[in-house]
């Protein structure tokens, strides 16, 4: 692990790897696919360790945080998605699909990727729980409204609690009992993180194969649309939040990438195949935008540096 932290740097590049790795290897994102609840519970962990509880509880007071984000994330989006879809003149079950995406919470990798750009991780990860606070009531309200769908707002906040009340106990208990050994091994519980990550990379991609085989004039279309709604929602995120590009480029990340693993798993058996194709091909942007957002870093400190 020691080994591996050194590649933290090269973590949004190792990121599309493993997206391409599991697509290439379904064998690979097969074996990997029944890891992904203890990877997402390490990468919440991590990232709780990671943060600076006086940072956090900073965070919280400002209206940004507590109000705008979460509003926009888990309210504005999805509606205007699929008001600009069904304008669009889309078909019903990709509308269903595009809203059921956005309305979900940000992902939980969210505050690991921005911490692993350079960024501030105590924002995103401050709006993500917040939103996954609203997700029982939103994410039913919507998927109702939008899909017909009756979600059950109960099995929905089991789930998060889990996720989250497990990963922020262990993570309270570990501060108190270890704070020193947690500071002077930061750089292993980085790699920790950035190995849950690229886990779900790859394991986000088992069966997506098949379904791009099987249709593949869909999994294209599907995977535009993907790559349009997340870069739009970032965006959007980008232009609507005030202060430097590193804090408007992570509130874009708040806005685009989304946990449709939560709502593809309260959906269960309702899930069409045209929705799961989508919510596969959202996973594409998810794991790919980083480096992009890594190369439009470097090149704004690159000019800022020069005389």
């Amino acid at each position: 692990m020691a080994r591996f932290a050194r590649l933290v740097p090269s973590g949004p590049t190792l990121l599309i790897i493993g997206v391409l790795a599991g697509l290439a290897f379904p064998a690979l994102a097969d074996g990997a696919r029944p890891l992904m609840a203890a990877a997402i519970f390490v990468l919440v962990l991590g990232t709780f360790l990671q943060v600076d509880g006086t940072a956090f509880r900073r965070a919280l007071q400002r209206p940004l945080v507590w109000l705008l984000l979460p509003a926009l994330a888990m309210l504005a989006s999805p509606l205007a998605v699929g008001l600009a879809a069904r304008g669009a003149g889309f078909r019903p079950e990709l509308i269903v699909a595009l809203v059921l995406s956005v309305c979900a919470p940000p992902s939980s990798g969210t505050a690991a990727v921005a911490r692993m750009l350079g960024f501030d991780a105590t924002i995103p990860l401050a709006v993500t729980l917040l939103s996954m606070a609203l997700a029982p009531v939103t994410v039913p309200l919507i998927a109702a409204g939008f899909a017909g769908l009756a979600l059950d707002p109960l099995a929905l906040a089991t789930r998060l609690v889990f996720l989250v009340g497990g990963a922020g106990a262990l993570a309270l208990l570990l501060r108190r009992q270890a704070a020193a050994r947690l500071v002077q091994h930061a750089r292993i519980i980085d790699a920790l993180v950035l190995a849950s990550l690229l886990l779900f990379a790859i394991a986000t991609m088992a069966g997506v194969r098949t379904q791009i085989e099987a249709q593949p004039a869909a999994a294209f279309t599907c995977v535009g649309l993907a790559f349009a709604c997340n870069l739009a929602l970032q965006l959007c995120g980008a232009l609507l939040t005030p202060g430097n590009l590193a804090a408007r480029l992570t509130s874009g990340l708040v806005l685009g990438n989304r946990n449709v693993g939560l709502v593809w798993s309260a959906m269960g058996a309702a899930v069409s195949p045209m929705t799961a194709l989508f919510f596969a091909a959202t996973q594409f942007p998810i794991y790919m935008t980083p480096r992009l957002i890594e190369m439009l870093v470097r090149r704004e400190r690159k000019e800022n540096a020069s005389p």
